[in-house]
């Protein structure tokens, strides 16, 4: 058995492989979600005050004040 490459390794080499991933991707599947903010109020909420703004007529700007530095 010559189990150096992943070409010439035999089925339970294969199988052990699969079975580390496996494991190895609930493992962090579950610390992600047991990682994450588990308070009651979930969603995002924006609280604003003031008139509205509207947008203006948009403008065209055809050249600055700065100057270019090549």
């Amino acid at each position: 058995m010559n189990n150096a490459t992943i070409f010439t390794a035999d089925r339970t080499t294969h199988l052990k492989i699969v079975v580390i991933s496996l494991v190895a991707s609930i493992a962090i599947l579950v610390a992600g979600m047991s990682a994450r903010d588990s308070s009651t109020d979930s969603t995002a909420r924006v609280q604003t005050a003031g008139p509205v703004m509207k947008a203006g007529k948009p403008i065209v700007i055809s050249h600055g004040d700065a100057t270019a530095i090549r």
